[in-house]
């Protein structure tokens, strides 16, 4: 008679956990996170194609080299369907400021991102503007609009270097690094000319190091391909109800992956091959990433306080946007933010060193029930902040528990 073999409990356990990590991978979590109980998630789930739900999610995993491994999943997500980018359309002008001095340095220019410039308008011999109350010197620098577009989202530090940079040159290096899916279209400024740019006269104690003529852009590449560019029942202009679909073909766009994939060329570059990543050096890298990840009431310089309408999550929606005062040091986001017409976008990259975890999360959510742009009617905090403050936590949430899977079976096998 053949004897029954008795198996050790703890291999039968780690058959099990590894049932369950396979699952695990196979199944989609934004599924899963999507279905939850969540008062906030489920308050937006309930009528999903209303708020015209976007998610990519992106694991990352660490081999025995440290080398990033990536696997993506996504809720909602269509490249040929328009939502409005809003500020994430600073992110890319962000990064390509600090890459345009560094082309300016290589034809000789002695030029770097704390040289002071002022700007003149095409039609005047006066400067338009030539200082910034919020730098220690009251000087416009490149590097001192970077750390305002990711700490206050600001509007005028985003126009100056879109004007700085020129549309042709924006949309012409995204193509060129693969970005095909975002297109740049104009600046946050009501009535601007986007077509002429402003002039730029950068300076040292010696006098003018550059000067920089008014460019005219030829750019003409639109949205009308897109699934989605008339939305609404109506807009206000000039202060009247316009009863038509607001037209957003020559408004700014980014896809969804398209946000990732910014992201992910400051923070892994090495992922790229060379013609696809920015001109940037390391310490772009660096400068990028760290303002990336403050939150604005860690700056000095500029310096934002409670008192003037700012909290420590005002630019950080997911995990923290409906909570304020609720961030720890234990958890980074490196994130850009963008809100307008009603419709809330982040993405971000979240870290927990302590923990192990980190992971990229981009989405966007609609919340504009009246369906009128430019009323200033949108159901921001009650709807779409919540929804994404919940969705950042319940990723979070999922990670720490796939992470606690993976350390049990890891535990299991070296016994």
């Amino acid at each position: 008679m053949n004897k029954l073999k008795t198996v050790p409990f703890c291999t039968v356990l780690f058959v099990f956990l590894s049932v369950i990590l396979a699952s695990c991978q196979s199944e989609n979590p934004l599924q899963t996170i999507l279905s939850s109980p969540t008062k906030e998630i489920a308050a937006i789930v309930e009528n999903i194609d209303a708020h015209h739900v976007q998610i990519r999610y992106t694991q990352i995993h660490r081999d025995t080299l440290g080398q990033p491994q990536f696997r993506s999943y996504e809720y909602g997500v269509d490249e040929e369907r328009y939502f409005y980018p809003a500020s994430t359309a600073k992110l890319p002008v962000a990064i390509l400021a600090l890459q345009r001095l560094r082309e300016l340095q290589r034809k000789g220019v002695a030029i770097d991102a704390q040289t002071p410039f002022l700007i003149r308008s095409p039609l005047s011999v006066h400067p338009m503007v030539e200082s910034d109350s919020t730098h220690p010197q009251h000087r416009l620098t490149v590097a001192h609009l970077i750390k305002k577009i990711f700490l206050a989202s600001d509007n005028d530090a985003y126009n100056y270097l879109f004007d700085f940079l020129g549309r042709d040159y924006i949309n012409d290096q995204l193509r060129e690094k693969g970005l095909n899916q975002i297109q740049i279209h104009h600046k946050f400024l009501w009535g601007a000319d986007n077509e002429r740019t402003w002039e730029y006269l950068f300076y040292d104690a010696t006098g003018t190091v550059y000067e920089q003529a008014s460019m005219r852009s030829i750019f003409a590449q639109t949205n009308a391909h897109l699934k989605g560019v008339r939305q609404g029942n109506g807009f206000i202009k000039e202060g009247n109800l316009v009863t038509e679909p607001m037209d957003f073909r020559q408004k700014n766009r980014l896809s969804i992956r398209a946000l990732e994939g910014l992201m992910k060329r400051v923070l892994f570059p090495e992922v790229f091959p060379a013609h696809q990543r920015f001109d940037l050096t390391e310490e772009d890298h660096v400068f990028l990433r760290y303002w990336m990840g403050r939150h604005t009431l860690e700056s000095s310089s500029p310096k934002y306080s409670a008192e003037a309408g700012f909290y420590d999550s005002y630019v950080k929606f997911l995990m923290y946007g409906d909570t304020p005062g609720k961030m720890t040091p234990d958890i980074r986001i490196y994130n850009k933010v963008g809100d307008a017409y009603g419709t809330l976008t982040d993405t971000a990259y979240i870290v927990d060193a302590k923990a192990e975890i980190e992971f990229l999360l981009t989405a966007t959510v609609f919340v504009n029930k009246n369906g009128i742009f430019n009323d200033d009617v949108y159901e921001y905090d009650a709807l779409g902040i919540p929804f994404l403050g919940a969705l950042g936590r319940q990723v979070y949430a999922w990670e720490k528990k796939t992470k606690s899977m993976y350390s049990s079976g890891e535990a299991l096998q070296k016994k």
